[in-house]
C-alpha cells in the first residue's frame, strides 16, 4: 500500500479515488503539530493501516525537527504503545 503525503498529511485512495485511510497532523505553531485525526475505512481495519499511518507522520515530522502533541485516540494509544517515539511528543 502506497501512501501519498502532503505536509500535515498522509492518505490513501482505492482504484476509484475514494478516501480510505487517512492521518491529518497539521502544524499547530512553529515546530509543533497537532495529530489531530486518524481514519481507515472498515475494508482496511484490522490490518495495521493505522498504526502505519501514524508511523509515517511521525517519521515525516522526525525528519522536519517538529514535535507532536497526539490529540486523536488513535494516536495517544499509538504513543503510549511505542515509548521508542516519546521524544518526539511535545511537553
Amino acid at each position: 500500500m502506497e501512501f501519498r503525503s502532503s505536509p500535515g498529511r498522509l492518505w490513501v485512495q482505492d482504484e476509484t479515488g475514494r478516501l480510505i485511510a487517512e492521518v491529518t497532523f497539521p502544524e499547530l505553531r512553529p515546530g509543533v503539530a497537532e495529530l489531530d485525526h486518524t481514519f481507515v475505512d472498515s475494508s482496511l481495519r484490522g490490518q495495521g493501516v493505522a498504526g502505519q499511518l501514524v508511523l509515517g507522520a511521525v517519521e515525516q515530522l522526525r525528519q522536519r525537527g517538529m514535535k507532536v502533541i497526539p490529540t486523536c485516540s488513535y494516536a495517544v494509544r499509538w504513543f503510549e504503545n511505542h515509548p521508542e517515539h516519546q521524544d518526539l511528543v511535545a511537553k
